[in-house]
This record gives C-alpha cells, sequence and structure tokens, in this order.
C-alpha cells in the first residue's frame, strides 16, 4: 500500500530474531541449580522475522530520525492498548534510543538483546551465569532492487559485534602479577 503512495518501501528478514515479552530488553531463560528449565519467562527466540521498512522524514522525532522506519504488519504484541508496531527508526535502534515512542524497544530487541541465562535459587535469589551478546539479529537482509539478490543491512540496524581476542597465559605469570600487585592490562586496537 506505501509503494502505492510512492512512498519508498521494502521487505527486511531478521534472523534469530528476539521476542522480548516484557520489555527488558534481554532473552531470559531461567533454570534450577540442577540445570532444569523453570519456564518463568515467555521470550523466545525466532529463526527468522519479517517487517517492513518505509523512508519517512520524522518530524516528531527530529531529522536526525529520518529514514527507514520499521513497520510491522504481524505485530505480536500490543502496543499503546491495541496490536501494532512501528513506525521505529532504524537509527533510533542502531543508536539504542530505546526511550522512543513507536515501538523501539521492542524492536532494539529483536535485533539486539543479549540472551541470558540464569539460575534461581530462591524466589528472591538468582544469579547470572551465562550472556550471549551475539546470538541476536543475524543477516538482517532485504532484496535487492532489479535482481533476485541478498542485500544485508544489518549495518543499519546495529553496530559491528566487538571480536573477542583470545590469548594464553601461564599460571606462574598469572600469580607473579597478582602477588607483585600488578594489573595485566589488555588493550585491542
Amino acid at each position: 500500500v506505501l509503494r502505492c503512495l510512492g512512498i519508498p518501501t521494502r521487505v527486511i528478514t531478521n534472523f534469530n530474531s528476539a521476542h522480548d515479552k516484557n520489555l527488558n530488553l534481554s532473552i531470559d531463560k531461567y533454570i534450577d541449580v540442577s540445570g532444569n528449565n523453570l519456564h518463568l519467562s515467555e521470550d523466545s527466540v525466532w529463526n527468522f522475522h519479517v517487517w517492513n521498512e518505509s523512508w519517512f522524514i520524522r518530524r516528531d522525532l527530529g531529522s536526525f530520525y529520518d529514514g527507514w522506519q520499521v513497520l510491522d504488519a504481524t505485530p505480536q504484541e500490543k502496543s499503546k492498548g491495541i496490536y501494532q508496531c512501528g513506525p521505529a527508526s532504524t537509527r533510533a535502534i542502531k543508536e539504542g534510543d530505546v526511550d522512543l515512542d513507536y515501538d523501539s524497544p521492542f524492536v532494539f530487541a529483536a535485533v539486539n538483546a543479549d540472551c541470558v541465562t540464569w539460575i534461581r535459587y530462591s524466589k528472591k535469589r538468582k544469579e547470572r551465569i551465562y550472556s550471549d551478546t551475539r546470538k541476536i539479529g543475524k543477516f538482517i537482509s532485504t532484496k535487492a532492487v532489479g535482481t533476485n539478490s541478498r542485500v544485508d543491512v544489518t549495518a543499519n540496524y546495529k553496530y559491528p559485534e566487538v571480536k573477542e581476542i583470545s590469548f594464553k597465559i601461564s599460571y606462574s605469570q598469572y600469580k607473579n602479577a597478582l602477588m607483585d600487585d600488578r594489573k595485566i592490562l589488555v588493550t585491542a586496537v
């Protein structure tokens, strides 16, 4: 419909798409001390999810947020009492501006949530034991104009993931550093 009105629109596919039911920007899994799943969270990760983007000028948010806007015709959650999603600025999503209207936190989580595993010791005590910051929002794609090729638009939604640098240090080096009250600093450029 938007294309018929002359508004540039395209379909977007997000692989490993988070469904953050409680809007805490993470996908939480709870286990007991034996490692059994406790099913305390309604969060989930979908193999993929599809939505549309349309190109808008955002007078309501300011020109910084002009450009591609997320519109989801199949929203799974209510927003302001009705099933709707968007228009959420992709620029806001990339910058982490989750305080804006139009479902920015939900879309941010869909492409950038952390997957966190918690051990629940009691109703009042839990401990985070694992966090995966890279699982969500992979190969965010659209179709190329005029061909059947895939165009990766992940960079429109999030900054590149930080790469981990592995290094080895002997126990004696570590022990000596602690005993000498020295700090080990690893800086990657």
